[in-house]
């Protein structure tokens, strides 16, 4: 059994290792990702504001040293009609985009379709029914995941419709995920891209501020490169426009570049998107020299136990990348830990559970054999005090068949005595063990009536007076319950009686000084037996009232029994809706005290 119990630890070990360092894996990938796509927004960003810085420059320049001149007006109004027109453009567009990203942050599933199927299948709604909306599953190679699309078409080939605008569409899905069908789905009309009208007006004004360029040129006569350039006025991009713009952006220092606050937006929002909500630290580092770092000062004492997720900054750059983004999270393993807890905390459910049968096992192993060594007592026990009234009837027997002693009646009379005796304590102890079990079976007859407690006592404690007094002993009885009705049986309660007194005489180290009162409290009547004897420790009070318990006496044998009296005075009182307690001290004395409901 332990053997198996170490193998499953062992198996449930592997398997959650495992399991932790997939989770990991994925982790490192997650954040590697939201790292990458951060450094190429940061490159974005500044690209698009220079280039705004520049073009502002460009263009206040371009009017203060044409603004003379009737053709350069001309072309200066075409041009900022034309900037004008695209920056609308690009306002719709970003309108677009926002409700774009608004919509699929909403819905997990956001799948676009063509106008034309949406004007074919879904405007007309007979065709409805042909539309189908499946999920596939295309393995990434190198591992055991696998990407999940939502793919939309349809069953059944209908004339097609033509699109009737140039909106944007979108079917947004439900997907049930046990069965992988579809529970719900709905279309999302977002505005166009772009305007159509704004694409053809600003076609329009760029040939007519090309014509106006080549009037320019072939009115200045430019004699470099340059002087082109700048009479182009960055309007139109070329190569040496790039070239340009790059080296004047990677001469820049990079904590002029970076706008750090910015930067820890947008990482927390690439994480947030991939379902990671945990704090993290962050460094900016230009080649090896720390230029911006926010951290907890706890997790920097044991910096090697920390992974790093690093990215270079400004890869468009002429040469080396010069920036580096750092990333940490102190407390990875308490996330990826959260991450698996689905299934950490039922296996350990399960293993406490198994590790809990295993240990009852044991335990109710350990206890069947202190059982059957107490049996085995208890037999021995039974077999000597059997054997001694056995014995004794027998030489009584022997001796009446002795014609001698036949002749003589007075001696008949007292081997009859001594044989009548001796069967009368043979009869008390097979009715002690057949009570016994009885008790167990269910079997024994209790009646319930009216008993006076007082009563009882007193006649129990009449009856082993002369016990008692054979033994030397001194016995004081206090009867002062007043109320002394209960619902009991006399029998069984004379014999609950008769076996606390009779072990109070039998655990009597020297001469015996018993102690018997009856009082009542809270509507109970107490029966108190109260000796000055062996006592016991609190181990032995635990299980006194265990069958076949006896408490050992050394090598002294001279206390006789089964231990079964305390037991079927425990079962008998508790049968009468009472309880029983002992109080004792090792070489002081032990008090039993009897709780009986009295009669309502």
């Amino acid at each position: 059994m332990s053997i198996a119990l170490l193998g499953v630890m062992a198996m449930q070990y592997y398997f959650i290792r495992e399991t932790y360092l997939q989770e990991s894996q994925l982790f490192d990938e997650k954040v590697n990702t939201s790292l990458s796509k951060v450094a190429s927004e940061i490159e974005k960003s500044e690209v698009l504001d220079f280039a705004k810085v520049q073009s502002r420059v460009n263009r206040d320049k371009y009017i203060f040293e044409q603004k003379k001149q009737q053709k350069l007006a001309q072309q200066l109004s075409i041009q900022e009609e034309i900037d004008r027109l695209r920056i609308k453009q690009q306002n719709n567009y970003q309108k677009f985009k926002d409700a774009d990203e608004e919509l699929k942050s909403r819905y997990p599933n956001v799948t676009p379709i063509d106008n034309w199927f949406y004007e074919t299948y879904y405007r007309i709604k007979q065709n409805r029914r042909f539309i189908q909306i499946r999920l596939e599953q295309e393995p990434i190679l190198g591992t055991t995941l696998a990407n999940t699309y939502v793919i939309v078409s349809a069953t059944r080939e209908v004339p097609k419709i033509a699109a009737q605008d140039d909106s944007v569409r979108y079917v947004i899905s439900e997907f049930d995920i046990l069965t992988g069908f579809v529970n719900w789905y709905q279309i999302a009309t977002l505005p166009p891209k772009e305007d159509i009208k704004i694409n053809k007006r600003i076609t329009d004004l760029l040939g007519q501020l090309d014509k106006i360029r080549e009037d320019l040129l072939a009115e200045s006569n430019p004699t470099t490169l340059f002087d082109t350039v700048a009479i182009l006025s960055g309007k139109k991009s070329t190569i040496v426009e790039d070239v340009a713009m790059s080296v004047q952006l990677a001469n820049r220092p990079l904590h002029k570049r970076i706008n750090t606050s910015r930067v820890q937006q947008l990482i927390q929002q690439e994480l947030a998107g991939r379902d990671i909500h945990s704090p993290f630290n962050m460094e900016i580092r230009d080649h090896f020299k720390l230029i911006y770092q926010t951290s907890d000062p706890k997790s920097l004492l044991e910096p090697e136990k920390l992974t790093r997720y690093t990215t270079d900054l400004f890869k468009g750059d002429i040469g080396e990348s010069r920036g580096r983004l750092s990333i940490y999270f102190p407390n990875k393993k308490n996330i990826i830990a959260k991450n698996i807890s689905y299934l950490l905390f039922p296996t350990i459910a399960l293993f406490a559970l198994l590790v809990g049968c295993f240990a009852y096992t044991l335990s109710i192993i350990f206890k069947q054999k202190k059982i059957s060594e107490m049996k085995t007592d208890f037999i021995n026990n039974m077999t000597h005090e059997f054997k001694t009234p056995v014995a004794t009837i027998m030489i009584a027997s022997e001796s009446l068949r002795d014609p001698e002693i036949n002749s003589d009646e007075k001696r008949v009379n007292k081997l009859a005595n001594i044989i009548y005796d001796e069967n009368v304590r043979l009869g008390n102890h097979i009715e002690r063990v057949l009570n016994i079990a009885k008790l167990e079976k269910e079997d024994l007859k209790i009646e319930r009536t009216d008993v006076r407690i007082n009563n009882i006592v007193e006649d129990v404690l009449e009856s082993m007076h002369l016990q008692i007094d054979k033994a030397n002993g001194v016995l004081n009885q206090e009867l002062n319950a007043k109320q002394d009705l209960v619902i009991g049986d006399e029998l069984h309660l004379s014999n609950v009686m008769f076996n606390l007194v009779d072990n109070a005489i039998k655990y009597s180290l020297n001469s015996p000084d018993i102690s018997v009162k009856t009082y009542n409290s809270n509507n109970k009547v107490i029966i108190s037996v109260t000796d000055k004897g062996m006592g016991m420790t609190k181990d032995q009070q635990e299980k006194i009232f265990d069958q076949f318990y006896r408490i050992p006496t050394g090598n002294l044998h001279n206390v006789k029994g089964f231990g079964l009296g305390l037991s079927y005075v425990n079962d008998i009182v508790k049968r009468f809706d009472g309880k029983i307690t002992v109080k004792s001290e090792k070489d002081k004395g032990t008090t039993f005290e009897v709780i009986l409901p009295l009669k309502k």
